[in-house]
């Protein structure tokens, strides 16, 4: 660390878990991942697959962001659905496997009814995270900036982002800070999840492109004929346990800023 980075943030405890959040924000995406799970590159079986698979894929995510927004402002605020100590992540990645066994085992074709299901998962998942690491459910807009962990996953997949987007931590984070605050006031206004408004649009078009890289391996990972419902289920485990991490990390992250400011997190996290 450099001599500023000690002069921002001197707390020891929390540059240590900086340092842990920040390792988990740059590691490896998940096509490195599914290529040591399956032995063989993922992003080969991505080339080869057909072009309705790949419409299938982006219909899929659009549904399945949507309906995550929906429940995110709908219920995650619920006390009874939310209360509890530590996260259920156990839980949710058990019922991740059956839903990716289901996947693996009827492959592309069940891409449009899996995703959906996968997602909501992953969200709970993430709010439960969020909760943990002193995050406000009851608070529209960290409702919203649940979804904005499904922007993360693909960080570090440069070849199928825009060549103009940054695909740093911070920078993605800045990217849909506008997008997350535009959407959260228009519901907050109308009181209604309109899918179909522009501030919400926006929102999902952004998380989406990110969230379809990581999605696009999953699926072409489970459209290996060799998979099967055991290896769907491995990959979907592998799917949820990939945004329990970058969550953890990510509202770590939010923790660390609330405590000791976010200019002095940003310092000390490029410092690092």
């Amino acid at each position: 660390m450099t001599e500023t980075g000690l002069i921002v943030l001197s707390d020891q405890v929390a540059l240590s878990e900086l340092r842990e959040a920040k390792e988990v924000l740059t590691h490896r995406g998940m096509a490195d991942r599914l290529t040591e799970l399956l032995g063989m590159p993922v992003t080969a079986t991505m080339r080869m697959l057909p072009d309705v698979a790949e419409n299938a894929v982006h219909g899929a995510i659009d549904k399945a962001l949507r309906t995550a927004l929906d429940v995110a402002v709908k219920t995650l605020g619920d006390e009874n659905a939310d209360k509890g100590g530590a996260p259920r992540l156990l839980s949710h990645k058990w019922m991740a496997g059956l839903t990716g066994a289901a996947g693996g085992a009827f492959g592309l074709a069940s891409v449009a009814a899996e995703l959906p299901v996968s997602t909501l998962l992953i969200l709970r998942s993430v709010a439960d995270i969020a909760r943990s690491q002193g995050e406000d459910l009851s608070e529209l807009q960290t409702r919203v900036a649940c979804l904005e962990v499904f922007a993360l996953g693909a960080a570090n997949e440069p070849r199928n982002v825009d060549d103009n987007t940054e695909i740093g931590y911070f920078a993605v984070r800045a990217g849909l800070a506008k997008h997350t605050a535009d959407a959260a006031k228009y519901m907050a206004k109308s009181g209604s999840v309109d899918a179909t408004a522009p501030p919400l649009v926006r929102l999902i078009t952004e998380i989406g492109k990110r969230f379809g890289v990581v999605v696009s391996e999953k699926v072409a990972a489970q459209a290996i004929p060799v998979v099967g419902a055991v290896g769907g289920a491995l990959i979907n485990t592998y799917f949820i346990d990939h945004y329990q991490e970058l969550a953890r990390a990510h509202f770590t992250v939010r923790r660390l800023e609330r405590a000791h400011g976010a200019a002095t997190i940003r310092a000390a996290y490029e410092s690092l």
